[in-house]
C-alpha cells in the first residue's frame, strides 16, 4: 500500500541553510519536511538556488508552483514564514500563483491608467490642481468620520486670488490647451518672452515661478514619467543664463524736501480717492507698506495710547505701530465706530485693494489712455521725477536718517527684521525710542508744509 505524504517526508531530512548551500547544478529539488511540507529548493543552471510552493490548486486542482525567492536574499527562515502565509491562502481556497498574476495583471492595468492620466493631463487641469489642492483654501472629508474640514492654503486670500490672476492671465491663456507632458523648455521661454516684450518683466518672473511650482507639485505626485524634467525650470536656468530681468528694480527713488513740500500741497486735490489719498498720508506719518494700510481695521488702533496694532506684516511678525500726534488727531476725525476697515469700499464694505493706488497713478499719468471724466485737470505734478507711493515708505527712512535717528530704530520704524546674530540676541523692539522719532519726523513735514 503507497504510503501518505507524511509518512514519506518523515523519512526525509527537514531543509537546512548549510544544505542548500552545498546543492550543484543538476542536483534534484531539495524538500522541506513537517509543516513545511511544499517547501522545495530548485539549483538553476547558473548556479542560483530558488525557493517555490508546491502544491495542489483549490480552484481546479491542479498542480501549481509557486516562486517565493531567491536564496540567499530570502533566507530559509523567511521563506518558511512565507510558506506559512502562503499554506494559509490555500486553506481558504484561494490559489496563491492565480491570486499573484491577477494582482499583477491588475497592476499593469493600473500603470496603463497612470500612463494615459500623464498624457491626457492639460496645463489647464495641472494648474487648477496646484491652485485648489495648494495655494488656495479647500475642504477635504474625513474618511473615518466622515466629517468635512477646511485645509488652509499656503497663500493668504489676497495672494490666492493673485496667483490665480497670474496664472490665468497668461500660462492658461497661452498654454491651457496643450498636453503638460508635451510642453517644452522653448514653449516656455517663448511665454516668458511675449509678456517680457510687452513691457511686464515682473509679471513674467512670477509666471515662471508660478507654473514651475505647478509642475513639482504634479510632478510630486507622480503625474509624469520618472525621467520627466519640469519644462519651467528648464526655461528659468536658459532665462537667467540670457540675463532676461523678470525681477523689479531695487527702488532708489527719495523724496527731497522741496517735492515733499510739493506733494504735501497737492495731494488733497489730486485725482486720488479719498482713501487714497488718506493712506498716501499715514504712509508719510507711520513709515508703514501701503498694502498694510489698506487692510487696517479700526479694532486694532488704541488712539489713546496712539498706537497700532499691526497684527500681520510681509515679514509675518506683528509689531505695535507708534502714531505721533498729528496722526491720532488725523485718525479721530476719521473714526467711524461702525466700519470694520479704516478704508473700505464703498461698494463693498471690505478692505480697498493696494494695486488701486498704482492703477489711479496710472490713469492720472496717462489721461488719454483713461476713462475717468471726473479726474481734476492736474492730473499729476508736472516738472518733477516720477515717484511711486512705496517711495514714500523709503522716504521716511531716509528722512529719519537726515535728522540723526539711529539706524536700529529707523529700521525697527519700518518693522525691518533684524539680521544674523543680531536678530537672534537682540529682542528689544524699541516701542518708546520710535515714538520719539515718528514725532520728529511728524513735526519735521509740518515744518516741510509751513516753509
Amino acid at each position: 500500500m503507497a504510503r501518505s505524504i507524511e509518512q514519506q517526508t518523515t523519512m526525509k531530512k527537514a531543509l537546512s541553510a548549510k544544505a542548500i548551500e552545498k546543492m550543484k547544478v543538476g542536483d534534484p529539488d531539495k524538500a522541506d519536511i513537517g509543516e513545511y511540507v511544499g517547501l522545495r529548493v530548485h539549483c538553476g543552471k547558473t548556479g542560483m538556488k530558488t525557493f517555490f510552493y508546491r502544491y495542489r490548486s483549490p480552484v481546479d486542482d491542479s498542480i501549481k508552483q509557486y516562486k517565493i525567492g531567491n536564496f540567499p536574499q530570502v533566507t530559509l527562515a523567511e521563506a518558511r514564514m512565507e510558506l506559512i502565509r502562503l499554506k494559509a491562502e490555500r486553506n481558504q481556497g484561494i490559489c496563491p500563483k492565480q491570486k499573484k498574476e491577477q494582482e499583477k495583471l491588475q497592476q499593469q492595468v493600473e500603470q496603463e491608467n497612470v500612463q494615459k492620466n500623464i498624457s491626457q493631463l492639460t496645463v489647464h487641469q495641472m494648474i487648477e490642481m496646484y491652485l485648489t489642492e495648494v495655494i488656495e483654501d479647500h475642504w477635504t472629508t474625513d474618511p473615518r468620520t466622515g466629517e468635512r474640514k477646511k485645509i488652509l492654503g499656503v497663500r493668504k486670500p489676497k495672494g490666492q486670488s493673485e496667483t490665480r490672476r497670474t496664472l490665468y492671465g497668461d500660462a492658461v491663456r497661452v498654454l491651457g490647451n496643450r498636453v503638460a507632458l508635451e510642453v517644452t523648455r522653448k514653449d516656455v521661454v517663448a511665454l516668458t518672452k511675449e509678456i517680457i516684450d510687452r513691457g511686464s518683466n515682473v509679471q513674467a518672473g512670477r509666471v515662471l515661478s508660478e507654473l514651475t511650482l505647478a509642475y513639482e507639485y504634479a510632478i510630486g505626485l507622480e503625474r509624469f514619467p520618472d525621467n520627466f524634467a519640469n519644462p519651467a525650470l528648464l526655461a528659468k536656468m536658459s532665462i537667467r543664463q540670457s540675463r532676461l530681468k523678470v525681477t523689479p528694480k531695487k527702488g532708489t527713488r527719495v523724496l527731497n524736501d522741496q517735492e515733499l513740500r510739493r506733494v504735501l500741497a497737492w495731494l488733497p486735490t489730486s485725482g486720488f480717492t479719498r482713501n487714497q489719498k488718506h493712506i498716501l498720508f499715514l504712509t508719510l506719518w507711520t513709515g508703514c507698506r501701503t498694502g498694510e494700510l489698506c487692510d487696517a481695521q479700526w479694532s486694532d488702533f488704541d488712539l489713546e495710547q496712539g498706537t497700532w496694532h499691526l497684527k500681520a506684516s510681509k515679514n509675518g511678525t506683528e509689531r505695535y505701530i507708534q502714531l505721533s500726534r498729528q496722526c491720532v488727531g488725523f485718525l479721530q476725525n476719521l473714526y467711524k465706530p461702525d466700519q470694520k476697515y479704516l478704508f473700505a469700499s464703498s461698494r463693498t464694505g471690505l478692505a480697498i485693494q493696494q494695486k488701486s493706488l498704482t492703477v489711479m497713478k496710472w490713469k492720472m499719468r496717462n489721461p488719454s489712455k483713461g476713462r475717468d471724466k471726473f479726474l481734476p485737470e492736474q492730473l499729476w505734478l508736472e516738472n518733477m521725477d516720477d515717484w511711486n507711493p512705496h517711495d514714500l515708505r523709503r522716504t521716511v527712512r531716509t528722512g529719519l536718517s537726515r535728522l540723526g535717528c539711529p539706524t536700529d530704530i529707523a529700521e525697527a520704524v519700518l518693522g525691518h527684521s533684524k539680521k544674523g546674530i543680531e536678530g537672534t540676541y537682540n529682542l528689544h523692539n524699541y516701542e518708546a525710542e520710535c515714538a520719539e522719532w515718528l514725532q520728529k519726523w511728524a513735526d519735521y513735514l509740518d515744518g516741510i508744509k509751513k516753509s
